[in-house]
């Protein structure tokens, strides 16, 4: 297999692995969210907690995105970009999401993401994640 198909055979398996996380929260499927997760994910996240370490502490923060998401099913990738090597990737994407404020207003939120990724017994892993907004 050349360099340039073993790159291109990467990024794919990549954004397939991105395309399924937002399919999984759309489904509210935790087990689909946390698939492909290292056991050690460091997240930075646009809530409180700002950055959460290990997969149960990331896992715990979808608790608070479903509560405020409810059945919006709006999670979706907008633009997504990968940059693969052998065995060390990122992604970054625009995306939006959609949920409902404490007030009770509906808002719609664009945000960005950040993956990062090793390759890990032949399979890509997150091992960071970081969600951001444009500051106004």
């Amino acid at each position: 297999m050349t360099a340039s198909t073993e790159k291109s055979r990467n990024e794919a398996e990549i954004r397939e692995l991105i395309e399924n996380w937002a399919r999984a929260v759309r489904a509210k499927n935790i087990d689909g969210i946390l698939a492909n997760h290292a056991p050690e994910i460091l997240m930075f996240d646009v809530p409180p907690p700002s950055q959460s370490k290990g997969i149960e502490a990331y896992k715990k923060t979808w608790d608070f995105f479903f509560a405020w998401a409810r059945d919006s099913g709006v999670f979706d990738i907008k633009e997504l970009d990968v940059t693969a090597g052998d065995e060390v990737a990122f992604a970054t994407a625009l995306m939006r999401c959609a949920g409902t404020e404490a007030n009770g207003d509906k808002l719609e939120l664009d945000f960005r993401l950040t993956v990062g990724l090793r390759k890990i017994d032949g399979r890509w892993t997150v091992t960071h994640e970081h969600h951001s907004i444009p500051a106004e």
